[in-house]
């Protein structure tokens, strides 16, 4: 494994999310029904080829680059369909995305944000903490429930939102480090797919979620 060769793999993922986002963007303007079939299709198959490269990264040269098909038919549409109720939100939210990326990026390899220890346990149990309280909003929906305020466009909502995106963002710190680790310790040659994907999950996560934000904060103009 090296840094180079996960670099060339992120590339690679990146260029097949951004080709299946484009064909259901362009979709979405032809038959939107069409559409929005195949971004349930993408979200439920994304779903379940994250647990599989998950639980077996040996497969992730295969499973990665379907994985990131399925995610990019889901972020085409959703992306469309967002840009209708909101324009421009989409084009923000990847400027500011990749704008994350770079800075921490720059801010990692400078030494300014270092992967110690207490740092990745802290943003893993944050990490932890919101799957858990989307888990629970999202079975409290299915009985026409869910959590208040912080899917609302308030105060407490927005705040909700920007801690979510504070805490993609650094997981970001965290795939860095596990691509300069697994370069550093020798890790297997797949590997670089393995981390690839890694970073490639943290990306669409940061995406929607500031996305989420966005809406948010243009529903109280």
């Amino acid at each position: 494994m090296s840094i180079q060769g996960t670099v060339n793999k992120t590339t690679v993922l990146l260029f097949i999310t951004v080709l299946a986002a484009a064909f259901t963007w362009y979709l979405t303007r032809i038959d939107s029904s069409a559409t929005k079939v195949l971004m349930g299709l993408g979200l439920i198959l994304g779903f379940i080829m994250a647990l599989i490269t998950c639980f077996k990264p040996t497969w992730s040269p295969t499973t990665a680059p379907i994985y990131c098909l399925f995610e990019g038919l889901f972020l085409g549409g959703f992306s469309a369909f967002i840009n209708v109720a909101y324009p421009g939100i989409p084009l923000l939210a990847v400027s500011l995305t990749f704008g994350i990326l770079f800075s921490l990026l720059m801010a990692y390899k400078s030494g300014w944000i270092q992967a110690t220890e207490n740092f990745k346990l802290g943003v893993a149990a944050a990490t932890g903490g919101i799957f858990l309280v989307y888990l629970v909003s999202f079975v409290l929906s299915l009985f026409g429930g869910g959590i208040p305020f912080i899917h609302d466009s308030g105060p407490i909502g927005i705040i909700f939102s920007l801690f979510v995106v504070g805490i993609a963002s650094l997981n970001l710190v965290l795939d860095f480090d596990f691509i300069e680790q697994g370069a550093e310790g020798g890790a297997p040659r797949y590997m670089e797919w393995y981390a690839a994907f890694g970073l490639m999950v943290t990306l669409i996560w940061l995406y929607i979620e500031i996305v989420r934000l966005l809406i948010k904060l243009r529903s109280r103009d």
